[in-house]
This record gives structure tokens, C-alpha cells and sequence, in this order.
């Protein structure tokens, strides 16, 4: 059987790109997309090459420990109108060589090139094609894995950056994967290789050598999957283009202008950020399915919780309803450290047109109101801005609520496996 040929695409520090093209005074200068410093909003999710090599800054810094590495950084706003725009444009690219596009956020895509090679050449080939073509038509650079199942070709993205190009096969694959450290491998998160780390396993050769069942006895049912990955046994199909949305989930989440020590603290963040969501969720055409929370003490400590809801919403209210609820069976703040940091996801979206039967935890006639009234909000809020409408919520604590989340709106992208 003839392998598959897979490219794995991935935009250059993608939002600092845009951002860059948006305003090329940008270019020579270390900046990063994040949220408002002057409130200690947020965290990094994306730098320019500059400030990566100058000053180490890395995704998931918060903003004061960013500015404190490199105090001249520019941090900029997110414009995530943009980043979509962009996103959609570099899809566009790759559908010109096979309709097997499967997004991985924003800025990466899988793509199945096998049937294409009779026509364009061998992956190294389209692949040098679509770097070329990227970076003519939209001014973005990528780089580019090439091998015969999709976790290797993700693995040869990130070898060189940026600009770049990477071919993994079944002649060199031990040379180049083996070495790499485990935690390089998809789904091998910072516990999952602490674990393996005290087991005395420190590279994907490493990994790649565990028996199977001792991989499971460790992890349970992600282990089989670790050995299937760390070996390149994997199989997974590249999605067909437009098989489902590519975005999976929305969600906010934001470092307070204080620490939260009252459930009326976190329910006022909590209807801040579930506001902004629900409001990008009826734009794209969303309802969500599964709600989840992740919080951070003041310790930096964090956990995360989610929940399958009954039926499928994208209004406030609901949102914020079982948001509240995960937080209340999970964290006692009269017991525990005050929260430093809160975020709310909608998750396993739906066209919000699908139909659906009502619930016996629906009240239909004060759905349809509430869903009128969101609807007319939205309505003010494009004409005259968020602060124009807000919950009288809101306004008992004004400096924890002064947030407008929906301009730092998250968007999160669709997981390997569908279901997860």
C-alpha cells in the first residue's frame, strides 16, 4: 500500500504576523499579542520573532511577567476579525491542492497532498509551492512538515522556524524524532511528561521503546495512543475540507484587575466574559453544547471543569448558569486562595439553526424572550459599544467589571480527536 503524503502548515507566529502587515512600523521591534498590561489582563498569545530571541518571550506568559523580561514590548490587542480573515485566505491556498484541509486552530492545517503528487510533484515540492505562494499572496511566512502520517508531519513543522520546510519518512524518522524531547509529542502535556520523566523516559525514542500495556498501566487510555504517536503508527485520516467548523470552541479568560475572594466576585467575571462569548458565538451562527471553567489562585495554581449541557444555547444566562454551578461544586473561597485568574469556554458547537427538542429544563416561551433580548443587545452594542447596555450586575463593582472582554475574545481551535 503507498504511504500517504501529509503536510502539516503552520503560520509564523500568526497574530504578530497580522499584526505586522496590519501596521509595518512593527516590524523591527519586539511586540506580542496579549491583553491590557495596565490591568494585568491575560496572558501572551503570540510574539514576533524579535522578542522570542532577544528577550525569551514565550505563549502563555502573563503580560507583567512579559514586560518584566523585555520592558520595552509592545503588546498589542487582539484583533481576532482579522486573524480569521487571514485564516480563511491561507485555507483558500491549500484547498488549490487538495480538498483533504483539516484545521488545527487558526494557524495550522493538516493537509492529505497523496492524491495530488501525480499533478504537483512530491510533498516537498507542493510544499515548497505553498510557502512560496503564502508569502506572495499574503505576506505570511509558514513552515511545513512533510510525512506519511499527520503527527510527524505537526513534529516536522515545528523543526525550523520560521520559513521552513521539514521532511520526516520512514528512512530518516529515527534520526530526526527519536532524539526530541517527549514533550514535543502531541498530547504529551507538562504532567503527562513530568510522569515520564521520573519513569526515566526523556525523548520520544524513549517513549517510542515503552512496552504498550506498561504505557497503559501508567496512563491509562491515552497511553496505546503516546506509543501509536511516538512510533508514526498513526492512521488518522486528514478531514475532508468543510466536514465541520474548524473553530471548535469559544472562550475568554482574564487575569483580574484584583483577586476574586467572593462568589459575587466570580459571578460578576463570569457574566463579563460569558457576555463576550455568547455574543461571538451568535455571530459565527453558534450554540455550544458543553460549558467549561478554568480558574488560577493566587498561587498560580489552576484546574479546569466542564460540563455537557441539556440543550444546546448561546445565551448569557445559560452560560453563566452552569459556569457558576462547576465553580460552586468544585472551589469553596471561604475554604480556599482567592482567584488571581477565571476564564469561561462554550464548547462542542452547533449551528445555532439546528433544530432541537426542548427539555424539561427549558422554559420555551422564556428561552425565546431571553433570546429576543440578547439579540436586541447585540443589536446596541455594534451601533454604540459594548458599555452602552449593562447589567445592573455589573455595576455594583464597576472596577472588577470595567473589562470590555469581547475585544480579547479567545477562539479555540478543534481537537485531534473530534470527540475529545
Amino acid at each position: 500500500m503507498k504511504d500517504r503524503v501529509i503536510l502539516h502548515s503552520d503560520a509564523n507566529c500568526f497574530y504578530a504576523s497580522v499584526e505586522m502587515l496590519r501596521n509595518p512600523r512593527l516590524r523591527n521591534i519586539p511586540i506580542a499579542v496579549g491583553g491590557d498590561v495596565e490591568h494585568r489582563h491575560g496572558i501572551i498569545l503570540t510574539a514576533n520573532y524579535v522578542a522570542k530571541r532577544a528577550a525569551k518571550i514565550k505563549v502563555g506568559m502573563t503580560l507583567w511577567e512579559a514586560k518584566q523580561a523585555c520592558p520595552e514590548l509592545v503588546i498589542v490587542p487582539p484583533n481576532y476579525s482579522d486573524y480569521l480573515r487571514f485564516s480563511k485566505e491561507l485555507r483558500l491556498i491549500y484547498s488549490d491542492y487538495t480538498d483533504q484541509v483539516e484545521s488545527f486552530g487558526l494557524d495550522e492545517c493538516w493537509l492529505d497532498v497523496t492524491g495530488s503528487t501525480r499533478v504537483f510533484g512530491t510533498g516537498i515540492n507542493i510544499a515548497r509551492e505553498i510557502s512560496h505562494r503564502v508569502k506572495k499572496e499574503l505576506g505570511l511566512t509558514v513552515s511545513i512538515g512533510v510525512s506519511w502520517n499527520k503527527i510527524y508531519a505537526k513534529l516536522g513543522s515545528d523543526l525550523k522556524k520560521p520559513d521552513a520546510i521539514s521532511y520526516i519518512g520512514k528512512e530518516n524518522y529515527k534520526d530526526v524524532v527519536f532524539p526530541l524531547p517527549a514533550s514535543d509529542l502531541l498530547y504529551v502535556g507538562r504532567a503527562t511528561n513530568a510522569k515520564l520523566g521520573n519513569k526515566g523516559v526523556r525523548t520520544i525514542g524513549d517513549l517510542a521503546n515503552i512496552d504498550i500495556d506498561i504505557l497503559q498501566s501508567w496512563f491509562g487510555k491515552i497511553g496505546p495512543v503516546l506509543h501509536t504517536f511516538a512510533n508514526g503508527f498513526d492512521v488518522t485520516p486528514v478531514d475532508a475540507e468543510n466536514k465541520e467548523p474548524y473553530i471548535k470552541s469559544i472562550g475568554n479568560s482574564s487575569t483580574c484587575i484584583r483577586d476574586l475572594t467572593t462568589d459575587e466576585d466570580v459571578r460578576i467575571m463570569l457574566y463579563v466574559l460569558a457576555e463576550s462569548v455568547a455574543m461571538r458565538l451568535r455571530e459565527n451562527g453558534f450554540s455550544a453544547t458543553l460549558v467549561s471553567i478554568w480558574c488560577r489562585d493566587n498561587e498560580l495554581q489552576s484546574f479546569t471543569r466542564q460540563r455537557v449541557l441539556p440543550f444546546a444555547t448561546n445565551l448569557v444566562d445559560d452560560l453563566v448558569e452552569y459556569a457558576f454551578y462547576l465553580f460552586k461544586t468544585n472551589y469553596d473561597l471561604n475554604k480556599l486562595k482567592p482567584l488571581r485568574s477565571i476564564g469561561i469556554r462554550a464548547g462542542n458547537l452547533v449551528p445555532m439553526e439546528l433544530p432541537q427538542q426542548v427539555t424539561l429544563e427549558q422554559n420555551a416561551e422564556k428561552q425565546a424572550k431571553l433570546e429576543q433580548l440578547d439579540k436586541a443587545v447585540d443589536v446596541l452594542r455594534s451601533r454604540y459599544g459594548n458599555p452602552i447596555v449593562q447589567r445592573a450586575l455589573l455595576l455594583t463593582d464597576t472596577e472588577l467589571a470595567h473589562l470590555d472582554a469581547k475585544e480579547e475574545n479567545i477562539i479555540h481551535p478543534i481537537g485531534y480527536f473530534k470527540g475529545a
